[in-house]
């Protein structure tokens, strides 16, 4: 993917423009998790073609930065307003074609995970919190089988029967049934090997470079594209927070003080792309010591008042992977 960090070009500038120069890029895939949705804060990248001009926060890291995540917090703060929590790094993308600015740069992104509770974002850059599922409509099965779904599984049988040998077809038969589950179980953590196979097969804006900037007509098929590669940054972050929650306490990082069962259900639904047993998940919660109940409830709202609980961080000493495990109401398929 031929593609440049925003404020790049700026970097290009101080460096010994050789075929060998290389710059280091910095972008943070944000979270948070308002009102049972998954929600990732994006900006607006200068220079992009129209329908491709959303991206997610980025710079260059400078000499003024000490460190990668200093940088890191440095630009996310100055195109937000936005201070960050918790943040780990999620991978370093790294590819030959990712070229800086047109000049010779080889490009080095180091993505970042943080988890936030959302703010109204402000700043330098327009920023708006938005729905991750509005990217990657394929991955919310909360409602049942997406729509999404069929129609991308008919453009990929297509794609397979297009390859110009048996080897390959089968090949590429075994990549859409592992990555999509067909005939098997879905697996909620493919997110970024479902959206790279997409790519390959040409399903999708970004594989078409500046010829598939417009907005798809189909955009509630292939899902709105992002700038630069940042769908495929998006889709590394989701497939490891699914990971993660399972088995560190990370989706309290999300949640308020206190909350409800239910609120925490909804959250790890929202994250997880599913719809969990309602019993199983509250007896796993209590199993695993992962919240305490407070003296309050819930008010001003309709129906019975639910008592509030907050995280329970004696958690984090007691066992080396406390985290939740996911049970649906009914296996995605």
């Amino acid at each position: 993917m031929s593609t440049a960090e925003p404020g790049v070009a700026a970097l290009a500038d101080g460096l010994d423009r050789t075929a060998n120069a290389s710059a280091v890029g910095l972008v943070a895939v944000i979270v948070a998790a308002t009102d049972g949705e998954p929600r990732a804060l994006t900006v607006q990248v200068a220079g992009q073609a129209p329908g491709r001009s959303t991206g997610l926060p980025a710079g260059p890291l400078v000499p003024a930065h000490a460190t990668l995540e200093r940088g890191l917090r440095a630009w996310v703060e100055q195109q937000t307003h936005q201070r960050l929590g918790y943040v780990e790094q999620l991978y370093t993308f790294g590819d030959r074609d990712r070229e800086g600015g047109g000049r010779g740069v080889h490009l080095l992104s180091v993505a970042y995970l943080a988890l936030v509770r959302e703010l109204r974002p402000a700043g330098l850059a327009e920023a708006a919190w938005r729905n991750w599922y509005r990217y990657l409509p394929w991955e919310d099965f909360r409602e049942g089988r997406p729509k999404a779904l069929t129609a991308i599984e008919a453009r990929l049988m297509d794609w397979v029967a297009k390859g110009p040998d048996a080897k390959l077809r089968r090949l590429r038969e075994d990549r859409v049934g592992l990555s999509f589950g067909l005939g098997g179980a879905w697996n909620e953590e493919r997110v970024l090997e479902r959206y790279e196979l997409l790519f390959e097969a040409g399903l999708i804006p970004e594989a078409r470079g500046q010829a598939g900037a417009a907005v798809p007509d189909d955009a509630d098929v292939t899902g709105q594209p992002m700038a630069l590669d940042h769908r495929r940054v998006l889709a590394t972050a989701i497939g490891r927070l699914r990971g993660k929650i399972k088995y560190r306490p990370v989706v309290f990082e999300l949640m308020p003080p206190a909350f409800t069962l239910l609120q925490l259900q909804r959250t790890v639904e929202a994250l997880s792309g599913t719809r969990l047993h309602k019993q199983n998940f509250r007896r796993l919660v209590a199993q695993q010591g992962l919240v305490e109940e407070t003296e309050d409830v819930t008010s001003g709202t309709a129906g019975r008042p639910a008592r509030l609980v907050r995280f329970r961080r004696e958690v984090l000493l007691e066992r080396p992977a406390p985290g939740v495990r996911l049970t649906p109401t009914r296996r995605p398929g």
